[in-house]
C-alpha cells in the first residue's frame, strides 16, 4: 500500500472510527516513549521511569511543588538526569494525562 492509498482509506473513515484511530495512536505512542513505560498491573498503568515503579506524575508533582532536580536525583538514587529528561518531555506531549493522574491521587 502506498501513501496515496492509505490517505484515501483515512478519508474513507467515518469520524468514530477517526477517533478510534487516534487513541490508538496515542495509547501506543505512551507505550512506547523512549525511558518511560506504561505496564498493566504496575502503578495502576500508569507512566513510570523505566525499569522502576516512580510514576511520571509523582516527578511532576514534586516539581509543581518547587522540588528542583538535584533533589529529586538525591531522594530517587535509582534515577538519572536523563530519566527526568524524558519525564518532562512526556509531561509536555501528554499534559491531560499527568494532570487526571495527579487530581486522582490527591483525592484519594
Amino acid at each position: 500500500m502506498n501513501i496515496k492509498e492509505l490517505e484515501a482509506q483515512l478519508l474513507a473513515l467515518t469520524p468514530t472510527e477517526k477517533a478510534q484511530i487516534i487513541q490508538l495512536l496515542t495509547q501506543n505512542l505512551a507505550n512506547t516513549w523512549q525511558g518511560i513505560s506504561k505496564t498493566p498491573g504496575v502503578c495502576g498503568g500508569d507512566a513510570c521511569i523505566r525499569n522502576t515503579r516512580i510514576p511520571v506524575w509523582v516527578l511532576e508533582s514534586f516539581r509543581r511543588l518547587g522540588m528542583n532536580e538535584s533533589r529529586l536525583l538525591d531522594n530517587y538514587p535509582t534515577l538519572t538526569a536523563t530519566d527526568l529528561a524524558n519525564a518532562w518531555a512526556y509531561v509536555a506531549a501528554f499534559p491531560d494525562e499527568i494532570e487526571i493522574a495527579i487530581r486522582e491521587n490527591e483525592e484519594d
